[in-house]
């Protein structure tokens, strides 16, 4: 079924209820979000783009986002959400591998290298396009048609278009009423992270539930602009990467807010150590729910309720709060020795998850596709370990294993020991060569205060919690830590720099 269709439903069932905010102000209700999508995709239509066409989004967060997302599958054609933060000519890159036909897009430069139809959501054009008289239904659409490109966020190399359908989508959705959160009418996204990925995956099954759809006046994550909108409107739901909590809890402590007017906040993309995440709830309360996703299984391989977070009384509360906790309800998840194997808990391997929700494939990729779905698995490419109970934890991606003296060596385990230290703002451990080891342990720090801390105190902090021979032979201070436009720390970039101060 076509996405879509959850929008007309609502529309339909609520008509007047507010739906679209720019900032705490009504855009638009139910009604007229499923009339500017309708009208959009009529003008799709008319241009002769429809089942089996690409149509890009290459914009900012705004509340025109979700008009354009809709009016594209209302068309029966797929979205390609490109992230805003990009630059020209990589958005330029995935205009072209994707072999899309039209281009939503602010972008000057863009718009005059693709050769492509292009419409500016700030123009006469696109305000002629929403007054299209609409289509009356969205084009029907069978759940392995193809609803969303996501192309990966291409820390290494370029990045890959995973193939979601609109039966991943749909399994997605309901996965997150099924072990995120429920959804209510009186409830409000709030899209702060980039509307291109995750945050804007989650709108589905908001459109469904009939709640309200919040961008931000500066369109973008503002702690204190996301405080007095909590406040204002009340029953905010928002996703956040760790980076984004992490700001979200030193402004509170800076200005005494208590996070009033936030229901949940669902964070993932990264890891969120235990000493952060501790510090959250302190400050804001049970508000908080892990997820742990890929863009080829989006948002729907583990998760962390809010009860297990919650519940410090637990006898295995710490070790919980380091994972990412149990598979989604549909999906299987596995940890898989090199040969496919699976193995049994407490044994380090890569994860492979499979389900309704796991992409069809990637875009004209046969090498990426045979590498990473076998025998109906993904394998996911990140490393982890199941416990007993079915819990997961990772560490790290399978290319980040530091492999020191012929010991493996996961560098979250020695960044979570060094952010123990409170003079410790952020670090990442990468791996760097070594003549006598193979590879020694490094770790990039960024200093909570002006002055960084002693090298024999940090090293004491790792003795205290793990193996030596796992801390790291070099401290590099820092001032910050490169990161790309969703908050991942670039572990690339760090061993390039390692290996410019080796020349």
């Amino acid at each position: 079924m076509n996405p879509a269709e959850w929008l007309a439903r609502t529309a339909r069932s609520v008509p007047e209820a507010p739906a679209l905010f720019r900032g705490a102000r009504v855009v638009a209700d139910y009604a007229g979000f499923a009339r500017r999508a309708a009208g959009i995709g009529a003008a799709l239509a008319a241009r002769g783009i429809g089942p089996g066409d690409r149509v890009a989004i290459f914009l900012p967060n705004s509340v025109d986002y979700l008009p354009i997302l809709y009016g594209i599958l209302w068309a029966g054609a797929t979205a390609v959400p490109i992230n805003g933060k990009l630059h020209a000519k990589e958005a330029g890159w995935i205009v072209e591998h994707s072999a899309t036909k039209f281009v939503f897009t602010g972008d000057a430069a863009l718009s005059e290298a693709c050769g492509l139809p292009c419409v500016d959501p700030a123009t006469e054009a696109f305000a002629e396009m929403q007054g299209t008289p609409g289509l009356e239904a969205p084009c029907p659409m069978a759940g392995s048609d193809a609803a969303w490109l996501f192309y990966t966020s291409g820390t290494t190399g370029r990045p890959k278009g995973a193939v979601l359908t609109c039966g991943n989508v749909m399994a997605a959705s309901l996965a997150y009423l099924a072990d995120v959160d429920d959804v209510a009418r009186e409830d409000a996204a709030l899209y702060a992270a980039p509307m291109s990925h995750g945050a804007g995956l989650y709108n589905f099954i908001h459109v469904l539930r009939g709640a309200r759809h919040v961008v931000p006046e500066s369109g973008g994550f503002d702690p204190a602009e996301i405080m007095g909108l909590a406040a204002e409107l009340g029953n905010i739901s928002m996703f956040a990467a760790p980076t984004m909590v992490k700001r979200l809890v030193d402004f509170a402590q800076r200005s005494g807010a208590d996070g009033a007017g936030i229901k949940t906040i669902v964070y993932g993309g990264g890891p969120m150590y235990v000493a952060d995440i501790q510090a959250a709830l302190k400050v804001f309360g049970p508000k908080f729910v892990q997820i742990y996703g890929q863009g080829e299984a989006p948002m729907t391989i583990t998760a962390l309720s809010r009860q297990d977070i919650a519940d410090s009384d637990h006898p295995d509360w710490l070790r919980r709060l380091a994972s990412v906790g149990k598979a989604h309800s549909v999906a299987e998840v596995r940890v898989l020795g090199e040969d496919g194997t699976p193995l049994p808990p407490g044994q380090i391997g890569e994860i492979a998850v499979r389900g309704p929700q796991v992409m069809q494939g990637y875009l004209d990729n046969p090498d990426a596709n045979a590498k990473a779905l076998r025998d109906g698995w993904l394998w996911t490419g990140d490393l982890g370990q199941l416990d007993e109970n079915g819990y997961l934890t990772l560490h790290d991606r399978a290319k980040d294993l530091v492999i020191s003296g012929g010991s493996n060596i996961y560098p979250r385990e020695v960044e979570e020991a060094l952010l123990t230290h409170p003079e410790v703002s952020e670090v990442s451990v990468v791996g760097a060569p070594d003549p006598e080891w193979g590879e020694i342990v490094v770790a990039f720090v960024v200093a909570s205060g002006a002055t960084p801390p002693e090298t024999a105190a940090l090293d004491a902090a790792c003795t205290a919690l793990i193996a030596r021979f796992k801390k790291p032979k070099r401290y590099v201070f820092v001032k910050d830590l490169p990161k790309n436009n969703y908050g991942k720390v670039l572990k690339t970039e760090l061993r390039e720099r390692l290996a410019a101060m080796a020349v």
